[in-house]
């Protein structure tokens, strides 16, 4: 790893874009001594009650979920930590990605070095180690209900730390035991209540939906610019993002939104052609984006609070409570069983961010209609074909769009009202959160194909309408799309161009061409 790379202490607060950058290796996380000197606090609880336990204690000497009465001998302290990490490990379908996986990774050691899951400070370390030296648990995507955390997946992640399941390592998936062992890290013997500390938690579900938001909140900013596009292409009006319309309904993401579509917009001389025309007002598809798009921020806002909230959350159970009061001489250290590991907040959020997303790229798919439909398109060819009839042009681009936008419809039924009992009704209210989760990234992956979609059609209609130009802004964004997409001059395969298209959007290109021409876009 570079030398010169940026660091963060595992015990400084986490913003999303400081753990993406954790994730992504561009920024190293230090186990500091801050986190340490806590970790050893709430240790010293767990010790003391080993030693002269009068009672029975969830998950130190228990059986765990609906066994939780049956109590273990202190001989098997172990063992049970140990056998609760391997059984668990349930997991199923296709592995997180990489950036995914080292962002639950970091999680989780985020969690254990707050102090209050009571387990030795080498369980963080290890952590930290792994993710220094790139060591990567494969974690199976599915099998988590999102109550106790994410029990399943993390137990993946787990047994890589006792040097069992399977970890990624130099580009290759190997034995966990072999990949910390090439690694230079000595698995760890598990001692009393940490193979439940690393398993309970919302680690999986927040990190999914922290990459999700992520992208979503670039497909939003992209829909300005792809929203301002098919505007001059369909010769349409700024006049309904006057500043004074919104001003009488302040909701800021709308306020955001039609200050982006003017700026994007000013200057186009294809407004000034027609300015005085006949039209009164264009359909809601373009009349209504900062509405629309807006109300996608104010959702995607929610989202982001939350998400800010639980990187920092102690989502573990029971937790410790260490006797570290000044002010109170009579204050002792407790040991409590709470709820914090279940996942409703996330999941509530997470739903939230497949709403904004499927509404997004349905009013994207209904600009494309109106750039493709002759009877709508203010005199482009049908399908913005050249050859009408001897060419189809854009019509079956149309017709992934909308195929891509009924299915984001689908994903957007809330996971979250969902919810199965499940370890013998012990656990009877579940939150389904990393199922919301993985349908967040999902429809936000649709977004930015339909957008992309809108993007080519869009841009083949500022080609038509040349030489005519549209804004500043847009036509920034247009001339980078061309510098990506070569010009339609007849039919041929847009399989690749949609991909392109749609790594445009996600990478943001596209809109940082149009910031450098009319400021930052909000």
């Amino acid at each position: 790893m570079a030398s010169n790379m940026s660091t963060l202490p595992i015990s400084a607060d986490l913003r999303i874009e400081g753990a993406l950058g954790l994730a992504r290796r561009t920024l190293d996380v230090v186990f500091d001594d801050v986190a340490r000197a806590r970790m050893v606090r709430a240790r010293a609880v767990i010790e003391a009650y080993l030693g002269e336990h009068t009672s029975p204690r969830y998950g130190i000497n228990t059986g765990f979920g609906a066994l939780a009465e049956h109590v273990v001998a202190d001989s098997d302290v172990r063992a049970l930590q140990l056998n609760l990490v391997r059984s668990h490990a349930c997991g199923v379908d296709a592995p997180l990605d990489l950036e995914t996986t080292r962002l639950v990774m970091l999680l989780r050691a985020k969690v254990l070095a707050a102090g209050h899951s009571g387990v030795r400070p080498i369980v963080v370390g290890t952590l930290v180690d792994m993710l220094a030296r790139g060591v990567h648990p494969v974690i199976p995507s599915k099998g988590s209900v999102g109550a106790s955390g994410d029990l399943a997946p993390l137990a993946h992640l787990a047994l890589v730390l006792v040097g069992e399941g399977q970890a990624e390592f130099e580009g290759r998936v190997l034995p966990g035991g072999e990949a910390m062992h090439r690694a230079g890290i000595a698995p760890l013997v598990l001692e009393a209540k940490e193979g439940l500390a690393l398993i309970n938690g919302t680690q999986v579900m927040t990190a999914l939906t922290a990459v999700a938001l992520v992208r979503a909140e670039m497909a939003t900013r992209n829909a300005d610019v792809a929203g301002a596009m098919t505007l001059e292409a369909s010769m349409g009006t700024s006049k309904a993002f006057d500043p004074r319309i919104h001003a009488l309904r302040p909701y800021e993401g709308q306020r955001k939104s039609a200050g982006n579509l003017r700026r994007l917009l000013a200057n186009s001389t294809i407004y000034e052609s027609h300015h005085d025309c006949s039209k009164v007002q264009d359909p809601y598809s373009l009349r209504c984006m900062p509405q629309v798009h807006g109300a996608s921020r104010e959702g995607l806002a929610y989202v982001r609070r939350t998400i800010e909230i639980e990187l920092n959350a102690v989502t573990d159970n029971p937790l410790i409570f260490p006797d570290i009061s000044d002010a109170d001489d009579s204050a002792e250290a407790e040991i409590l069983s709470g709820g914090n590991f279940h996942g409703q907040p996330v999941a509530l959020c997470a739903d939230t961010g497949t709403v904004t997303m499927a509404t997004l790229q349905n009013i994207a798919e209904r600009r494309i209609e109106q750039l493709v439909n002759p009877h709508l398109s203010s005199g482009l060819p049908p399908f913005l074909a050249g050859n009408p009839g001897l060419q189809s042009g854009f019509m079956i681009a149309q017709v992934t769009a909308a195929a891509l936008v009924s299915e984001a419809k689908g994903l957007a039924t809330p996971a979250s009202v969902d919810s199965i009992p499940s370890s013998a009704n012990r656990e009877d209210h579940v939150s389904m959160g990393p199922i919301a989760a993985r349908r967040f990234l999902e429809a936000t992956r649709h977004a930015e194909y339909v957008l992309g979609i809108e993007l080519l059609c869009a841009a083949r209609g500022l080609d038509l309408r040349l030489p005519l130009e549209a804004g500043a802004g847009v036509r920034a964004a247009w001339r980078t799309f061309r510098e990506h997409i070569a010009p339609f001059d007849g039919d041929r395969v847009l399989a690749p161009d949609i991909e392109m298209a749609a790594r445009l959007v996600r990478e943001g290109l596209l809109v940082a061409a149009a910031e450098a021409v009319v400021g930052p876009l909000e």
